[in-house]
């Protein structure tokens, strides 16, 4: 049965507490290298403001998500993982049922300071910027486009990685350049629209359209690109029904977008803190995550 889990404390190094994921030092693993338990709690963030209610299971469900694409995408960009065994790794006392289907054991590595973003289909701040000048990340598209419309080509448009309480920036391409380096911005760019393609066929065959995906990446001890964090989650990427989209709407997604509605409904003024969730809406937000991770992985969590 799912766990449920707002906030760990493991008796490990904190090295950063996210909206979403604790993340401890551990000791070097047996080639030397430095590695990280990454646990991924149910907490919920919406309009950038930690919720006060966790989605029993949804850690559980987004680290399933992210190891099963981390699988189907290691032949085109190599990722963070070990293999290490979760339970080996926890600390003596913890219960280890709580951390087996929600933590993973990491490599520890340098990460860029950019968000790399594709997108397929024009929404979002993507529309945003394309209503203002017809371009998204400097990258000009046809004219004509309307919401939620398929892109001819899938685009990478990458984003500042802001502090904590702020909000990420689309930024154009020489952005990132500046930042990191023309060769491993052409690397980033290149490995994302790889990435979001072989996902995007697959999600299709199971009838769901991936709009767009957030990837993170670092640099390994060798200096190799790495993808990091997360992958292809709800949390992560907009996926929509096939069969309940249509250009000019926006379709409805297995993401936290029911929360976002009921929070708007109720005129919460989005300052800490967030306010409670009622019970009808946790078991929906569930439902969706638990409905993603059916369809695209064949998993179920009960």
């Amino acid at each position: 049965m799912p766990t449920t889990l707002h906030t760990s404390n493991l008796a490990l190094p904190l090295r950063h507490r996210g909206k979403v994921r604790d993340v401890y030092d551990l000791p070097p693993g047996p080639d030397g290298q430095p590695r990280l338990l990454m646990v991924a709690s149910d907490r919920l963030s919406a309009f950038d403001v930690v919720l006060p209610d966790p989605i029993p299971g949804k850690g559980e469900m987004l680290c399933q998500m992210s190891d099963f694409w981390f699988a189907r995408t290691a032949h085109l960009v190599p990722n963070h993982l070990t293999g290490t065994d979760v339970a080996s790794v926890l600390p003596p006392g913890t219960e280890a049922a709580l951390y087996v289907r929600r933590a993973v054991v990491a490599k520890a590595l340098t990460p860029l300071p950019v968000e790399a973003i594709a997108r397929g289909y024009l929404i979002g701040s993507g529309w945003k910027d394309y209503q203002r000048s017809g371009r998204v990340c400097g990258i000009a598209l046809p004219a004509g486009l309307r919401l939620a419309e398929r892109l001819p080509e899938p685009v990478f448009t990458p984003s500042s990685k802001a502090a904590a309480g702020a909000h990420d920036e689309n930024i154009p391409f020489d952005a990132v350049v500046a930042a990191i380096g023309g060769e491993l911005a052409e690397q980033v760019r290149d490995a994302t629209l790889a990435i979001y393609r072989h996902a995007a066929a697959y999600a299709l065959e199971r009838g769901i359209l991936l709009a767009d995906t957030k990837l993170e990446f670092g640099l390994d001890a060798e200096g190799r690109l790495v993808v990091m964090d997360e992958m292809l989650t709800p949390d992560s990427s907009r996926f929509w029904p096939a069969d309940r989209y249509a250009v000019g709407t926006s379709p409805p997604s297995f993401d936290k977008q029911y929360v976002r509605d009921h929070l708007e409904s109720i005129g919460w003024d989005k300052t800490p803190p967030g306010p409670r969730l009622p019970p009808e809406v946790i078991a929906a937000t569930r439902a969706k995550y638990a409905e993603a991770l059916r369809r695209l992985t064949g998993q179920t969590l009960d």
